[in-house]
């Protein structure tokens, strides 16, 4: 054999290896491209075309999400799991860079002009940044409207929960979360971290005002009203998702268990078995889900020395398994970022647990690159991504956020008569008489001034001393 022959059968050989290590690496990476996206994805995402079937409301809202979802990014699925303080955006447009999927407002965290004309100039303003994105997802925006929606100060403000339970009357609490939600959704917020269906068991607890109080029951009927009357069983054509929260076994905090000396039980760790926790704590839970509950928020605290956030067996066995649960789970206020030392480990942890939208408040960029890389190690299933934007895309295409169904009410509900007097029965209600041995009560209503002074100087006599 001569040397040019030996020469050109060496460049062969090369050209075969080399040939076949390229068609293996292209081969691996059009799986991967098949696995992110759809066969059809190159061809099919077609930006801003109102004729997909996703854009089709006559279709069911699971076939909607399906087809929406194959014609998503990577980072696109990544940022409809983002929950992003308003307050830490650095720029609006971040909405369709980072395609955020929803924005919150936490305490105080209010537009500079705190009227219900600034709210919504700020909300719409937000939304309109998400429209312009590429497939147009719509935005989720929250808030904590525990007792009306309080940021707002001429809104209509209710008792809290532990007032509503103590009146005991589910009617009345579905009229209040309805008020609420149509108060909330004048000023663009569609998304209430409300009601707490904890059952509280310490009233040391400083959160206990937040729940119904320490009866499983009691906690279930009155959570299941308010999840009704906030989402659209008391008012017609207000898109409005509620959340309970915090699941699960907040309220069964051993005291002097809380990472936060000072507060002694909050977020601390339920140091209790799985039968007490499925008697006690589960049964608001499984009744709001009944009801059809949007969202559910993993607490911050533990269960038997494990996070909740982190807790598949919770989240996903319980919650989405054996509840059937069909909306998305959230995390609490940094609750997917302190399961772990290093934060990209602890986002993974809480998405593989089961949380499908990580409140984080701010850092949003660092959340996107840690999911995608934990996603391109194999850290995160690509499936899981894709399970949990689905449930997210779901809630969205059952709210009609996409469709422009639901208007929002005129900013004239806002503190209006009608939804004060609400407030008023709720407070009437939920007034409890601990004592009254000289059979004071009720007073009559012919008493002269004289006599009621009489009647109540011995009382206050005694209270001064």
């Amino acid at each position: 054999m001569s040397s040019q022959s030996a020469i050109i059968i060496v460049l062969l050989a090369g050209l075969l290896l080399f040939g076949g290590s390229l068609l293996l690496f292209v081969l691996r990476e059009a799986e991967q491209v098949s696995e992110y996206y759809s066969a059809s994805w190159v061809a099919g995402r077609r930006c801003g075309d109102n004729s997909l079937p996703y854009r089709d409301f006559a279709l069911p809202p699971q076939e909607r999400a399906k087809d929406l979802l194959s014609r998503m990014t990577l980072e696109e699925k990544i940022g409809q799991m983002a929950l992003v303080e308003r307050g830490s955006l650095v720029e609006a447009d971040d909405i369709g860079r980072y395609h955020l999927g929803a924005l919150f407002s936490g305490g105080g965290s209010n537009p500079a002009d705190n009227t219900p004309e600034g709210w919504k100039k700020m909300t719409s303003e937000y939304r309109e940044k998400a429209a312009e994105s590429c497939l147009g997802i719509p935005l989720l925006y929250g808030a904590d409207a525990v007792h009306g929606f309080g940021n707002l100060p001429s809104a209509t403000i209710f008792p809290q929960a532990i007032g509503l339970g103590a009146a005991g009357d589910a009617q009345l609490a579905a009229e209040a979360a309805a008020a609420t939600a149509e108060e909330a959704a004048a000023a663009g917020v569609n998304w209430n971290f409300f009601p707490s269906v904890d059952v509280a068991k310490d009233v040391r607890w400083g959160r206990t005002y937040e729940t119904f109080g320490s009866d499983p029951r009691r906690a279930a009927i009155l959570g299941a009203a308010y999840v009704k009357g906030f989402q659209g069983e008391k008012h017609a054509g207000v898109n409005s998702m509620a959340t309970v929260k915090h699941f699960i076994g907040s309220g069964a905090a051993a005291w002097g268990s809380s990472p936060d000396s000072a507060s002694g039980i909050d977020q601390g760790d339920s140091a209790i078995g799985e039968e007490e926790l499925r008697r006690e704590q589960l049964p608001p839970f499984t009744a709001a889900v009944d009801a059809g509950v949007g969202s559910v928020m993993a607490g911050l605290g533990s269960w038997n020395g494990e996070k909740l956030t982190g807790n598949r067996y919770l989240i996903t066995d319980i919650l989405k398994e054996e509840l059937d649960f069909v909306g998305f789970a959230v995390s609490d206020w940094y609750g997917a970022s302190g399961l772990a030392d290093d934060e990209c480990e602890s986002f993974a942890m809480a998405i593989n647990a089961g949380v499908d939208m990580a409140m984080i408040p701010s850092g949003y960029p660092r959340f996107a690159s840690c999911v995608k890389e934990a996603v391109k190690n194999g850290d995160i299933p690509l499936s899981r991504i894709n399970e949990a934007v689905f449930r997210i895309l779901l809630a969205k295409f059952a709210m009609g956020l996409f469709d422009g169904s639901g208007q929002a009410p005129d900013l004239s509900v806002i503190g209006s008569p009608e939804h004060r007097e609400i407030a008023r029965e709720a407070v009437r209600k939920s007034l409890v008489l601990l004592k009254d041995p000289e059979g004071m009560l009720p007073l009559s209503k012919d008493l002269s001034r004289r006599k009621r002074r009489h009647r109540g100087g011995p009382c206050r006599r005694r209270c001064r001393r």
